[in-house]
C-alpha cells in the first residue's frame, strides 16, 4: 500500500487517559461488564508465572464491551436515540450491537468483507446491520471521514478517549489482583486496548513492562516503530484478524510509543498452538487475537518477563476452525 494514504483522523494526537478517567469508567460500566479474574496458566511441568485475564467471559465474549459500554453510557439521550455505528473487524461491532440493544436503539457497522461467518452471526444476533467492504475501503471510510455521513452516532474504534478509558479498567483490575506483576502482554490492532491497559498500569506501577503483540504477517506497530512514524503495510489474511490493521494512526502513534516497551511478533502456527492449549488445558475458547498474548509470552524467557499477565482479549472464533485446531496433533 502507498505510504501516501491518510494515516489517521484530523486533529491532535490522542492523550493517554488519566487514572481518574479510568476509575470513572470503572464506576460507569459496573453492572454492564464482568470483572474477570486472573487465572494461572495450566502447566504440568511447573509454574510459568503466566496469568490469564480471560475477557472471553464478558457478555459478548470480548473486552470491547468495556470501552464501547463506557462510550455508549456517556451519550446523552438525544445522541443515543440516533442509533450507534462503528467500523470494526468484528468484536467492536458486536459490542455496539449489545449496547444498542440495551439502550433500545438501532446499530450499524462497516466490517471487512472477509469477516468469518461465526462473527457475522454473532453480530447480527443483536440486530446490527452489517456492510462488508475491503480492508482498504474500510480504512478510507474511516480516515477520509465517510463516517460523517452516518445518520447514527459514530464510534471511532481506535481513538475515542472514552473507549480507551473503558479498556483501561482491565489495567486497574490486573493491578488490584496482582500488584507484583512484572509484565503484561496485550494484542494490538488499532491500539485502544493496549493504550488503556498500559496507561492504567504505568500510572499505578511505572516499572511494569508492556509487551505489544502482533501477527508477523501484519505488524503495523513494529513497522511504525522502525520507520519512526505511521506507515501503511501490505495487509494479509491472518488468524489474528481481530487485532490486525494495515496502519497505526498518527493520532494513536505518540501515545503507543510512550507506553509500549517492546513489540513481540507471533507466527500463525504459534497462535494456533496457543489457541489449542487454551482450549484443551485451560478450557478457554479463544480467537486468534485472544490467544496471541499467550503465544507471545511463551516466546519470552521467564528471566526477562517475570510474573506476566496475558490479556485474552476475545473468543469469537469460527467453530470449524476451533474444531480443526482442537483435533490436530
Amino acid at each position: 500500500m502507498s505510504e501516501q494514504r491518510p494515516t489517521g483522523w484530523p486533529g491532535d494526537p490522542v492523550e493517554a487517559p488519566s487514572i481518574e478517567a479510568i476509575e470513572k469508567a470503572a464506576r460507569r460500566i459496573e453492572g454492564t461488564i464482568v470483572r474477570t479474574p486472573l487465572l494461572p496458566l495450566v502447566n504440568h511441568e511447573g509454574n510459568t508465572e503466566i496469568y490469564l485475564k480471560p475477557e472471553t467471559l464478558q457478555p459478548i465474549g470480548s473486552f470491547k464491551v468495556r470501552g464501547v459500554g463506557n462510550w455508549a453510557l456517556s451519550l446523552s439521550e438525544e445522541e443515543a436515540a440516533k442509533g450507534l455505528s462503528t467500523t470494526s473487524a468484528g468484536n467492536t461491532a458486536q459490542a455496539v450491537g449489545y449496547m444498542a440493544r440495551k439502550l433500545g436503539v438501532p446499530s450499524r457497522s462497516l466490517v471487512p468483507e472477509t469477516l468469518h461467518e461465526g462473527k457475522r452471526r454473532a453480530i447480527e444476533a443483536y440486530g446490527t446491520e452489517l456492510v462488508g467492504v475491503s480492508m482498504t475501503d474500510l480504512m478510507i471510510y474511516m480516515f477520509e471521514e465517510g463516517w460523517r455521513q452516518e445518520p447514527y452516532c459514530y464510534l471511532n474504534p481506535w481513538g475515542e478517549p472514552l473507549m480507551i478509558s473503558g479498556h483501561g479498567t482491565i489495567g486497574l483490575e490486573i493491578h488490584e489482583d496482582l500488584p507484583e506483576v512484572d509484565s503484561v502482554f496485550v494484542p494490538v490492532g488499532g491500539g485502544a486496548l493496549l493504550s488503556g491497559v498500559a496507561a492504567a498500569l504505568k500510572t499505578l506501577e511505572p516499572s511494569v513492562r508492556i509487551y505489544a503483540v502482533q501477527a508477523e504477517v501484519n505488524s503495523a506497530l513494529a513497522a511504525a516503530f522502525t520507520a519512526g512514524g505511521p506507515v501503511w503495510i501490505d495487509w494479509h489474511d491472518t488468524i489474528v484478524e481481530g487485532a490486525s490493521t494495515p496502519v497505526i494512526t498518527h493520532n494513536m502513534y505518540p501515545m503507543l510509543q510512550d507506553l509500549v516497551d517492546e513489540v513481540v511478533l507471533v507466527s500463525e502456527n504459534e497462535v494456533k498452538a496457543a489457541m489449542r492449549r487454551l482450549a484443551l488445558s485451560d478450557k478457554l475458547v479463544t480467537e486468534g487475537a485472544g490467544a496471541a498474548s499467550l503465544a507471545a509470552a511463551l516466546k519470552v524467557p521467564l528471566s526477562e518477563r517475570g510474573a506476566s499477565v496475558c490479556v485474552v482479549s476475545g473468543g469469537s472464533v469460527d467453530p470449524l476452525l476451533l474444531a480443526e485446531l482442537v483435533a490436530s496433533e
